[in-house]
């Protein structure tokens, strides 16, 4: 059974010039069938390109360009978890957002995604509607994740080490704390916020500023930090040691 997070932000109209262009990567012909019907229906949005595999959805990526790429995490032959790697590493597809869709939300394999490059997850049991702003919060550059799932699944996993190697992860740390420097005192608090899977008009209720401030310190932050977008911003705030999980969020991304 998914678990999809129903208190989603809602994408901000109007941020785009035209259509949503999305990319479709599944292993299941009937799956991308339904995908692209429903996307299609969309006046905001059209399915630009259709990939079986991670080495297809990245090829069709560099041709394409789309906005934001549905992404199947377990495909056979080059998973969608190498797939966002070399779409996140590609400085020329620096705009694509990637949504990785999963069967559990509940897996390791999610922190992976997020490490990766991915802007966020969802359920495949997910609902049209919810299917629909998943693709324009992502397209907006926000981070598709509950602060359900924020608190509680990717805080354990990294808190676990999130299956990576030990030395690489230390080595993560080390140079996230030396970006973490470059970050004035309120970019430190409004990114201890964001890992906390506040929205920009959380974190402005907070710290009684508005919403305009807050995403200013956001954007400041990305750009010092090399992040490229809230979901990284995230998971920089835990491997750097910033935010640290409290024992009793464990799990709470499992509800």
């Amino acid at each position: 059974m998914d678990h999809t997070p129903t208190d989603l932000p809602s994408a901000a109209p109007g941020t785009s010039t035209g259509p949503i262009k999305v990319l479709l990567a599944d292993d299941q012909a009937l799956l991308r069938s339904a995908f692209k019907v429903l996307v299609d229906s969309e006046p905001d949005m059209e399915v630009v390109g259709e990939a079986s595999d991670g080495a297809q959805a990245f090829a069709l990526a560099r041709r394409e360009r789309p906005d934001v790429v549905l992404m199947d995490i377990r495909m056979p032959g080059t998973d969608g978890l190498a797939a966002t790697r070399m779409i996140s590493d590609d400085p020329e597809l620096a705009a694509v957002r990637v949504v990785m869709l999963t069967t559990f939300e509940v897996d390791e394999y999610v922190v992976s995604a997020l490490r990766a490059g991915a802007s966020g997850f969802l359920g495949k049991g997910a609902e049209p509607e919810e299917l629909l702003n998943a693709i324009r919060v992502a397209a907006a550059g926000e981070a598709l994740l509950s602060p359900a799932a924020t608190k509680g699944l990717i805080a354990t996993f990294l808190a676990q080490g999130g299956g990576a190697d030990p030395a690489a992860a230390g080595a993560s740390a080390g140079m996230h704390a030396e970006r973490l420097a470059a970050l004035t005192v309120r970019e430190r608090e409004v990114l201890v916020h964001v890992a906390a899977g506040l929205s920009n008009d959380g974190i402005a209720g907070r710290l009684e500023v508005s919403p305009l401030t807050v995403k200013t310190h956001v954007n400041r932050a990305m750009a010092k930090l090399g992040a490229r977008d809230r979901a990284q911003l995230v998971v920089i705030a835990y491997e750097s040691g910033l935010v640290r999980p409290r024992v009793e969020e464990r799990g709470a991304g499992a509800e």
